[in-house]
């Protein structure tokens, strides 16, 4: 049983990596197809498959959502999300079934089968905003943490920027603490400067107690 209990209108980070390391998007498609499931499972009613999904939207049909999704940051092996819970077990539903749906995707796509990811998704709960507004720069800036570049990941600092016309976050949970989108892109980046530096220190002192 996970010891963690989710509450509404907390705050949880959720991530989790491919067994045994593995990669879990491996082209455009996949990062997009999970991407998408993020968008049409974060509801309260079940949806079904993406594919009959897509003929409720064309009714226009609203719904409740069953989380905010505050931050994301999809890499190769791994992602890692910030999500606050709105409706009672929110988190593990959402999680459930996007996690299952993409689990299905990758299977039959790459004709495999068994498990994708390392066990259950991971969750820790973020018990201060100090906390929320640098996890959200980690998590923003999570590529650079890795040094991946190019088109091999997702994340949605492009939408704390207003690059993006469309948002899957709920930007103004983080941004309403700022001025505007420039004041919060150099307090991140500032940020993960100092987290990376603390990172780097911590390695260095490992490495003096094992000499």
């Amino acid at each position: 049983m996970r010891k963690i209990k989710f509450a509404n209108g907390e705050f949880y980070h959720i991530y989790n990596r491919g067994t045994d390391k593995r990669a879990i998007f491996c082209d455009k498609y996949d990062f997009d197809r999970f991407l998408q499931s993020m968008a049409e499972f974060n509801s309260v009613k079940p949806i079904g498959s993406l594919f009959e999904n897509s003929f409720r939207n064309q009714l226009g049909v609203p719904d409740a959502k069953l989380v905010n999704i505050v931050a994301y940051c999809l890499n190769p092996n791994h992602f890692h999300l910030i999500l606050e819970q709105r409706q009672k077990d929110g988190i593990s539903k959402f999680m459930g079934r996007l996690g299952g749906g993409y689990v299905s995707h990758f299977n039959i796509k790459y004709k495999r089968t068994g498990a994708l990811f390392q066990g259950r998704f991971k969750a820790i709960h973020i018990d201060s905003n100090e906390y929320l507004l640098h996890l959200s720069a980690y998590v923003n800036l999570n590529n650079k943490v890795h040094r991946i570049k190019g088109e091999s990941f997702r994340s949605s600092w492009n939408e704390y920027l207003n690059k993006n016309k469309t948002s899957l976050s709920k930007l103004n949970i983080i941004l309403r603490q700022f001025s505007n989108s420039g004041e919060y892109k150099d307090f991140a980046e500032s940020s993960l400067k100092d987290i990376l530096g603390r990172k780097e220190r911590r390695k260095e002192m490992e490495g003096l107690l094992l000499e």
